[in-house]
């Protein structure tokens, strides 16, 4: 999220963020948009009985055009899903589809690469559909693994990735291709 405003802000992704939404109250997402004067709310199971309708709900009363999960850590609902069809994208710390799932998120992903002993790592982004993990993939940008890595080590290299590609995709794919 931070590298989402970041890019905002210096002008390299022309585009505004309407909302920032996050289901879990304490996550950075949240700070990071407040900080930025930003709207951010809190949807969860715990705040509200159907998340999916508040969730859709508060999209279309801030007229967002494109969702973009950055930590989101919840499937998205099927209400979401039919009022956004081919504009909910999300970015993957890992190479998709292999390391990709339900339960596959941060470190669990970087030491399945690793156990895996694959040559390259790196981020993928996606769209979203009914699956975790699952939609069209949009890009994904190879981190090699070295020898030595760790979990964290990885994860390091692919986060300094993922802020890099994460905006460039969306200006490539979403700016300016969308009208109301």
């Amino acid at each position: 999220m931070q590298a989402l405003i970041a890019a905002v802000g210096r002008g390299d992704l022309e585009a505004t963020i309407a909302v920032v939404i996050a289901n879990n109250s304490g996550c950075g997402a949240l700070q990071h948009a407040r900080n930025a004067d930003l709207v951010a709310r809190h949807i969860s199971s715990k705040t509200h009985a159907d998340e999916d309708a508040a969730l859709r709900a508060e999209l279309a009363a801030h007229r967002v055009d494109v969702v973009v999960l950055a930590g989101y850590m919840k499937r998205i609902g099927p209400q979401v899903l039919s009022a956004y069809p081919g504009r909910i994208v999300n970015i993957h710390p890992g190479p998709l589809p292999r390391f990709g799932g339900r339960g596959m998120f941060g470190r669990r992903v970087h030491e399945a690469v690793l156990a895996g002993g694959v040559a390259s790592s790196g981020p993928t982004v996606h769209l979203v559909d009914e699956e975790y993990d699952h939609g069209s993939h949009l890009a994904h940008r190879p981190v090699p693994v070295m020898a030595d890595d760790t979990p964290e080590t990885l994860a390091q290299r692919v986060l300094v990735a993922e802020h890099d590609l994460y905006w460039r995709v969306i200006a490539d794919h979403f700016v300016g291709r969308l009208s109301r």
